[in-house]
């Protein structure tokens, strides 16, 4: 059972200790378990939001609120991430200078795998994001690496996200001890807090989805990864998965790693797989 001083020191709220006292499961505290992980994971939101289907918490902010939620059925008409779509397609097949593509670096020509995305590559020993997987690509081939915070990465990975639409999360942790390594690390990450204001990623996506910082609705932790990357209003574009960990640390006054540091790859890796089963919903659209 979770001890009450490390649920403390990863930020829990004491309804959320309460609840999750009930929902984690007895482990030995040296023990790395990802499938309890995520059925605790997943039996702490159900119960929380009980009138949510498991499939609406890949929608964000819009599953917690009416109002949001109509605004969202009228913006999916217009998707205002529509426009990066189509500009990814046209980059992805486009022609690398050697001839090959993008196509040549994934499985099924990079047709509808985002959901096995991040994944533990056990010849480089890490987690490669498709972000990464982007940019070796583009290496491998003779290429410039893009920026992972700038549009044309944004772009490559909505399309990738499009073509995936629907199919459920598939994260894999192999039998290897690096893996179940980088996947705590991750978890650890996500629950430690951090910055001048002393956050933790749970303090927002945990303990307190569903309510209102200013104008914003806080989405659950739970389906997060499965609509990314997003357009956001505030950003007037889209914004990639390692755009969004920049900016939640320096909302909380916290140093923001380099994008794509161990780190928020871990982290990626730990919040897709407890999704594992939750249908990829991105591209997404936030306010």
């Amino acid at each position: 059972m979770m001890t009450l001083r490390a649920a403390i020191r990863f930020g829990f709220s004491a309804l959320a200790l309460a609840a999750l006292a009930v929902s984690l499961p007895a482990l030995a505290a040296d023990k790395i378990d990802p499938v309890a992980d995520a059925k605790a994971f997943k039996k702490f939101f159900y119960e929380k939001f009980p009138k949510l289907k498991p499939e609406d918490f890949v929608n964000g902010p819009y599953s917690m609120d009416e109002g949001l939620h109509k605004q969202w059925v009228e913006k999916e008409e217009f998707p205002p991430y529509e426009f990066a779509v189509d500009l990814g397609k046209e980059m992805f097949t486009k022609p690398f200078k050697n001839g090959k593509t993008y196509e040549d670096c994934f499985p099924n020509k990079g047709i509808g795998i985002r959901q096995n995305y991040p994944l533990f590559d056990e010849k480089q020993g890490k987690v490669v994001t498709l972000e990464l997987a982007l940019n070796q690509c583009r290496e491998a081939n003779g290429e410039a690496p893009y920026n992972y915070v700038r549009d044309e990465m944004a772009a490559l990975t909505a399309y990738m996200a499009f073509t995936s639409r629907g199919k459920p999360m598939d994260i894999k942790i192999p039998d290897d001890p690096r893996a179940l390594e980088a996947y705590q690390m991750g978890k650890e990450y996500f629950y430690t807090r951090r910055g001048q204001l002393n956050f933790a990623c749970s303090t927002c996506h945990v303990q307190s989805p569903g309510e209102r910082v200013r104008t914003e609705v806080l989405a659950p932790a739970l389906g997060i990864m499965n609509a990314m990357p997003i357009y956001r209003s505030e950003w007037n574009s889209m914004g990639t998965t390692s755009r969004r960990f920049v900016t939640c640390n320096s909302q909380t006054r916290g140093v923001p790693l380099t994008p794509q540091d161990d780190e928020y790859r871990n982290v990626e890796y730990y919040l897709s797989y407890v999704a594992n089963g939750l249908p990829i919903s991105g591209p997404g659209a936030r306010p």
